[in-house]
Order: structure tokens, then C-alpha cells, then sequence
């Protein structure tokens, strides 16, 4: 019972933590360290409580979740008696679906954001042609403003005649910018988990507090990778006109330079920076993340 007991103390402090870092400011200061404890978080949450619900179910064998699990297994499959009340066995049964839940998810969200990318893409091959002001850019023959990419192996940058004609030449090298960063970085792949978890728990606030945090950050990073290449006011006027302008609604499975919500924050941060954080604070904050991920895990070894 030590080990279910811990693992579901873990999974509430990882909810705790989530619910607290929704509110966090110091995160702006630092999104991509910030993404990471993210990821820790939504991990170490799934793993503890897939994982509190097995080692209460398998608690009888006193071999920890792994090795118990295991057992259970060969029991069945040599048709032992197995030591089972209703309440172990539903716990066994909540344990084993939660986790085929939270693995097929993602997997599932993947396909169809795959299938999205590929459909849209020969769309682009359709519709969209190369400009040579913009070398290596696709743009669409659309008077509305729309500026977007499309990650993958074939990743491709899409934007716009509006575009062309709302930016100026540096506005537009600060938006492409952006977009590169979102392709380099596989943002894309960030985002997915969340998105997934979202589905899978529509009603819960907590979820779609998280998804819309790490959906800020990823923007905030992208923004960060852009200014080695643009001014921050440069960027932070692209941005403006794009929240003003009737601009497009990205597409499935692309990532956008400017989504409502965040347009704003945005502009603040690049007008009006603050000290970004404390390498010694990034440190700790990415150990923390480590520790933290690798706890669950080790907790499943954990005999009961």
C-alpha cells in the first residue's frame, strides 16, 4: 500500500503544481525552460496516477506495479486462483483503461493531425505559388491576412498576398522568423499531449488552463527565436496588425504567428521585457523537471 499511496500523493501534488503554474508570471521570463516543467508535470501526473491505481490493484503480490503486473499475467495465462476482491479488481480494470486511454489519445490526435497536414498540403500544391520576394514561402492568392506553418518532414511556411500587403518588408522577416522557429523546434510536438489530454477531458478547467499556458509559451519561445533575427517592436507591430486586421483562422495541424488570445501579452513582453530568468533558476527549475519525471517510473519498482 506504500507504493499506491505515494504514487497518489504524487499525482495530486503534480495537479497542485499544474493548478499554481496556470497563475505563474515568472514563466514568460523564461517559456521554454517553463514548457519543460510542463512536460514533467503532465507526465509524472498520467504515470502516478495510472500508477497508484495498479499498486492498489496489485498490492496482494507485494512486488511493486511492474514486477505485480507481471505476475498477474502468468496467473492468468496458468489459470491460478488469483487473490482478488471486486474493489482490487476494479481498481486493476480503472489502472490498465486510464492507461490505454492516455497512450491511444495522443496517438489517435497524431493520425488525424497527419492527415490534416497531408490534405492541406495538396491543397498548397493547388492554390499556392512561390514568390521570389520570399524565397522558399508559399503564398495563397487571399486578400485576408493569414501567416502559418505547416511542420513535418515537408514542413512548409504559408502566407498570404494580405500578408504581403499589411507588413512591411521588416515586419514580414520578423513573421517569417517566427514561423522558422515554430518548424525548428517541433512546437508541434508540444502541443499535441495537451491537445490530447483536452479531448479526453473536456469539462475539466485545470486542462484547458494548461493547454492554453503551454500554448502561450510555445508562441512566447517561437517570439524569443525571432528576435536573433528582427527587432522586438518590429515583431511586436506584425503582431498588431495582425490582431487588428480580419486575419484567418490557422488551419488543422498548422501553427499561427498570431492567436487572438495571446496578442496582446504578447506585445507587452516584447515592448516592455524583463530580466530574463536566473540561469541558477533554470537550472533548479529543469533538475526539478528531471527528478520529477523519473520519480513515477522509479515508484513502479517500488515493491508494495
Amino acid at each position: 500500500m506504500i507504493a499506491a499511496a505515494v504514487l497518489a500523493a504524487l499525482a495530486m501534488i503534480c495537479a497542485v503544481a499544474a493548478w499554481r503554474l496556470t497563475f505563474a508570471r515568472w514563466t514568460w521570463r523564461a517559456p521554454r525552460t517553463a514548457i519543460l516543467l510542463w512536460q514533467s508535470l503532465g507526465l509524472t501526473w498520467g504515470l502516478a496516477s495510472i500508477g497508484a491505481l495498479l499498486a492498489f490493484a496489485l498490492d496482494p503480490y507485494r512486488k511493486g506495479v511492474v514486477h505485480g503486473l507481471a505476475e498477474f499475467l502468468l496467473s492468468v495465462e496458468f489459470g491460478v486462483r488469483q487473490p482478488y476482491d471486486y474493489l482490487r479488481l476494479a481498481a486493476l480494470v480503472a489502472g490498465l483503461s486510464l492507461l490505454a486511454v492516455l497512450v491511444a489519445l495522443p496517438l489517435a490526435a497524431g493520425a488525424q493531425t497527419l492527415r490534416a497536414r497531408r490534405r492541406h498540403r495538396l491543397l498548397l500544391a493547388l492554390v499556392a505559388r512561390d514568390e521570389p520576394a520570399v524565397p522558399g514561402v508559399r503564398v495563397v492568392d487571399f486578400p485576408g491576412a493569414a501567416a502559418y506553418c505547416l511542420p513535418g518532414l515537408k514542413s512548409q511556411v504559408v502566407i498570404s498576398d494580405g500578408t504581403l500587403h499589411l507588413l512591411s518588408s521588416a515586419e514580414l522577416e520578423a513573421v517569417l522568423a517566427h514561423e522558422a522557429a515554430h518548424v525548428r523546434e517541433r512546437h508541434d510536438l508540444v502541443l499535441l499531449p495537451f491537445a490530447a489530454l483536452r479531448r479526453a477531458l473536456p469539462w475539466s478547467k485545470l486542462v484547458r488552463d494548461a493547454q492554453a499556458s503551454v500554448e502561450l509559451l510555445v508562441e512566447m519561445a517561437a517570439d524569443d527565436r525571432a528576435l536573433q533575427r528582427c527587432c522586438p517592436r518590429r515583431l511586436a507591430t506584425a503582431l498588431l496588425r495582425f490582431g487588428t486586421s480580419a486575419a484567418l483562422p490557422t488551419p488543422q495541424g498548422a501553427l499561427g504567428v498570431s492567436a487572438p488570445s495571446s496578442v496582446m501579452a504578447r506585445v507587452d513582453r516584447l515592448v516592455r521585457p524583463e530580466v530574463a530568468l536566473p540561469a541558477a533558476h533554470r537550472f533548479l527549475i529543469l533538475a526539478g523537471s528531471v527528478v520529477l519525471a523519473t520519480s513515477a517510473p522509479l515508484l513502479w519498482l517500488l515493491p508494495g
